[in-house]
């Protein structure tokens, strides 16, 4: 079973990009706070990337904005390449199936900082990890 569900806020806005077959990509990373802090009590932050094709690409375009909370439902995927350097590199990427565009219209004119003023973080001390 490959599923992935994840919410968190875009670290920028997607690259829109059309290739040469006339499908359209959208890329962006996805920053998920843990639920969780260390054992020295700092919260960790997972910075995800996302792929999206066709349709919800052309939409991520029109609608998503750096900062915006957003929910995506895809799956892994992982793929080697040769970089400039000629070495190899791996790439681990959610590809969305589903996009949620979490952050109210009204909201998204809003800074950064100014929403995030307006939610209130819940911080699960008690799990077990």
């Amino acid at each position: 079973m490959n599923k992935t569900t994840l919410i968190g806020r875009l670290t920028r806005d997607p690259e829109i990009r059309t290739l040469q077959n006339g499908n359209t990509v959208a890329t962006f990373t996805l920053a998920v706070d843990r639920t969780f802090k260390s054992r020295d009590g700092e919260k960790s932050t997972d910075f995800v990337p996302i792929v999206a094709w066709g349709k919800t690409a052309e939409l991520c375009g029109e609608y998503l904005r750096k900062g915006n909370l957003t929910g995506v439902c895809g799956r892994c995927q992982t793929r080697t390449y040769e970089a400039k350097d000629g070495t190899n590199r791996f790439v681990m990427e959610v590809v969305a199936e589903e996009i949620s565009f979490l952050t109210p219209k009204k909201e998204q004119t809003q800074s950064i900082d100014e929403m995030a003023e307006q939610y209130d973080f819940i911080e699960d001390d008690d799990t077990p990890f």
